[in-house]
């Protein structure tokens, strides 16, 4: 077996552990279904690592996402519907059928032409093979995070001319957005008014980053880490005192928190 390519012996090993007479227990209970949750967990351990610049962890995430691939690519086997050598010829397929001015004699001048041919071919796919109902819209998956699909909807929506001329009325637009969460700061507004109000707030701010070249998706990642980063040098700063976390010591983290983002700024 030591002899055999690498991707071959994986689908082996992972035939092996689906074997019904001596295979994992835990592998053999496992549906689509049931290990969606992990491929999704993967493919975000690959997003940290590449955030990370962290290529040994890099190596094993991406390890670990093909093996999902590997997995769902087993069990439709079992099913009779493809095998991992399908998907293999359906991407190989699909690349070559969206790269002409790579493989074919089409010739786009830069990235940004390759991108928006790249996006009419998808278009073109999705209409030939649709099941739903047609639209400019149809198609974005319902399971992204909500972040990456609204900036996929707008990304949509913009190819057909329904978008904002520049980044200043975008900004406009969030303000709007912003007055009208503030206007449910009544003890009159519901629940339902504010979530209502929030998601058209966030559905502005994913827009005015699309405007100015930024994925909200990794834009708020990267917040999320320099908070985690800050607080726990607030943490650090109040061990150093023999305080907690707490709200007796809110001056103190207010101060600490001040520290740590003119730390960061040095650094």
């Amino acid at each position: 077996m030591t002899d055999t390519p690498p991707i071959d012996r994986l689908i082996a090993i992972m035939a092996r552990l689906r074997d019904p007479e001596n295979g994992c227990p835990w592998d053999l209970e496992q549906t689509f279904r049931t290990i969606l949750p992990y491929t999704l967990e993967e493919a975000y351990e690959v997003a940290e690592a590449v955030e990370r610049e962290d290529m040994t962890a890099l190596r094993d995430e991406l390890g670990d996402l093909l093996l999902q691939v590997v997995f769902h690519a087993r069990l439709a086997e079992e099913g009779g519907h493809f095998a991992f050598a399908d998907v293999v010829e359906s991407v190989c397929a699909k690349l070559i059928r969206r790269h002409p001015h790579v493989f074919g004699t089409l010739e786009l001048a830069d990235a940004a032409t390759v991108l928006d041919h790249w996006e009419r071919l998808k278009a073109a796919e999705r209409a030939q093979t649709r099941v739903d109902e047609p639209g400019a819209l149809a198609g974005v998956a319902r399971t992204l995070p909500a972040l990456v699909r609204a900036e996929k909807l707008q990304r949509r929506a913009a190819r057909v001319g329904f978008d904002w001329d520049e980044p200043l009325a975008v900004l406009a637009k969030v303000e709007e957005e912003l007055a009208e969460c503030r206007a449910t700061l009544t003890d009159q507004a519901t629940p339902s008014e504010r979530i209502h109000e929030i998601g058209d707030l966030l559905f502005a701010c994913v827009n005015l980053a699309r405007h100015l070249g930024v994925e909200a998706e990794q834009a708020l990642r990267a917040a999320n880490r320099r908070f985690e980063q800050r607080f726990a040098q607030v943490e650090r700063g109040l061990r150093e005192q023999g305080l907690e976390p707490s709200p007796e010591t809110r001056d103190e983290m207010e101060r600490q928190w001040t520290l740590a983002k003119a730390t960061e700024r040095r650094g």
